[in-house]
């Protein structure tokens, strides 16, 4: 049996940098996980699908490029070798992770875990042999999420012609029809990529709105944008059957746009579920929420004396970044060094299509809910001077802030660069500046971060370029 202080349970976002901040903290630290460092995030989601936009911005461009003075001739696309590349990308990324655990000092104990006391967990490997480890201080939960299919309407994931999220990463090459059920991130990401690599992309979401976490406005924008491109967008669409044929999947949709859709391969992107399945938590007290997810409190705490839990298995919002803070927290706790909770109030939200969707705070609609007195601040990028030179004058940038005090209740960007743009905001929210103290920062000329200046403007009826 070897020992340890804390024995991590995924090497994902979550679990690989609390292992690191736990490290930092002087304990001694292991970590077990089957697959490669970097869990889902690097070897499945982010990472790899972030690689394949890149090559889809880069289609895009070079289509434009000829307004720009730049002739490249006849532009062709192809996507087994932008996944052969999003795969490189990946296993750097997770090679990086390994390089991390060596730096820190902590073992990585390779095969599949499952909890044999409150601080005791046997490990698996992939030839069968078991051997168990001990946890003196806490074993952290961090097994994230998987993808999941919709089986009572037909939609069983099965590799060939109805596939997730993880199929689409390592296909060869770009089907000519496409349905991506789900409009949520992952959806709306997809649609990107493939509708540049030449797939005639149908987005079927369910309810009235694409991104439906978002503010309605930005919804209402990338909907535009990606109709202008060429992809069909149907919102409100109830698929009550599907039929998988030989190489195509007919799909019968009710509701607005009742008709039935045939295409080459339909991609699921409707959600995740947290894998719990054989790890142990039932015997050992751990509680689950109505939802599923492992029950916790504001330091990462199960129902069981020493069992934490951390990352998508702990619950939403499901984001890499949200893990990998209560990675910090969970660790600083164990530690017995925590000063910080997670905000989970101001935990930015990104969708990395083309336009870019970033936000933090409330939408609109959830101001009006909660009947706060607020104002509404926006303003274009068409009217930015960097968005012109750079030819990204698609979207805006909106601000939401109370009437009175002039706290920045949400903070909403589409366009070139969102997710980067956004962060001004998360520090200005987490610092708890109001409109007024952005206003005082000098924001560079030209830039596109003078959009968020003359929104916050806007929003006091003093806006200057618009």
């Amino acid at each position: 049996m070897a020992s340890f202080d804390v024995i991590f349970l995924g090497g994902g976002p979550a679990g690989y940098v609390g292992a690191i901040r736990a490290a930092q903290l002087g304990l001694t630290v292991a970590v077990v996980e089957r697959e490669g460092l970097g869990g889902t995030c690097v070897l499945w989601g982010c990472i790899p699908a972030k690689a394949l936009l890149e090559s889809a911005a880069v289609a895009h461009r070079a289509r434009e490029a000829k307004t720009f003075g730049v002739s490249v001739g006849e532009i062709t696309t192809d996507y087994g070798v932008a996944m052969k590349r999003s795969r490189a990308v990946s296993t750097q990324n997770s090679k990086g992770v390994e390089f991390l655990f060596k730096k820190n000092k902590i073992t990585w104990i390779r095969g599949t875990g499952a909890l044999t006391g409150r601080k005791t967990m046997s490990v698996t490997d992939d030839k069968g042999a078991v051997t168990t480890h001990d946890a003196k201080k806490a074993i952290v939960i961090c097994t994230g999420s998987r993808v999941k299919g919709i089986p009572a309407i037909g939609l069983t994931l099965d590799k060939s012609n109805i596939l997730s999220s993880d199929d689409v990463l390592i296909a060869d090459k770009a089907p000519a029809t496409m349905a991506i059920v789900g409009a949520g991130a992952v959806g709306c990401e997809f649609a990107d990529v493939f509708s540049e690599f030449g797939t005639k992309v149908t987005l079927l979401e369910a309810l009235p709105a694409i991104l439906p976490l978002e503010d309605a406005d930005v919804a209402a924008e990338l909907t535009k944008s990606f109709k202008k491109r060429g992809i069909d967008v149907i919102t409100g669409a109830r698929i009550t059957a599907a039929k998988v044929g030989k190489g195509s999947v007919t799909i019968s949709l009710a509701g607005p746009e009742k008709k039935e859709l045939t295409v080459e391969k339909v991609l699921v992107a409707a959600g995740r579920a947290p894998v719990i399945d054989g790890i142990g938590l039932e015997a050992q007290g751990v509680k689950l929420t109505d939802r599923g997810f492992i029950q916790i409190d504001e330091q990462m705490r199960t129902s069981a004396e020493g069992i934490y839990a951390i990352g998508d298995v702990a619950g939403p919002p499901m984001l890499a970044h949200k893990g990998e803070r209560e990675g910090v927290v969970v660790a600083e706790v164990i530690a017995g060094k925590n000063d910080h909770h997670v905000n989970y109030g101001n935990i930015p939200s990104c969708t990395y299509c083309h336009p870019e969707v970033a936000s933090i705070g409330l939408t609109e609609q959830q101001v009006k809910e909660k009947k706060l007195d607020y104002k509404v601040g926006r303003y274009n990028f068409s009217a930015n001077g960097r968005a012109r030179t750079s030819g990204e004058t698609e979207g805006f940038v909106k601000i939401i802030r109370d009437s009175k005090y002039g706290e920045i209740l949400g903070a909403h960007i589409i366009g070139a660069h969102a997710t980067e743009l956004i962060h001004e905001l998360v520090v200005a929210r987490e610092n708890e500046f109001t409109v007024e103290e952005v206003d005082l920062a000098i924001h560079a000329h030209p830039t596109l971060s003078e959009a968020i200046a003359e929104a916050i403007l806007d929003s006091m009826g003093r806006v200057l370029n618009a």
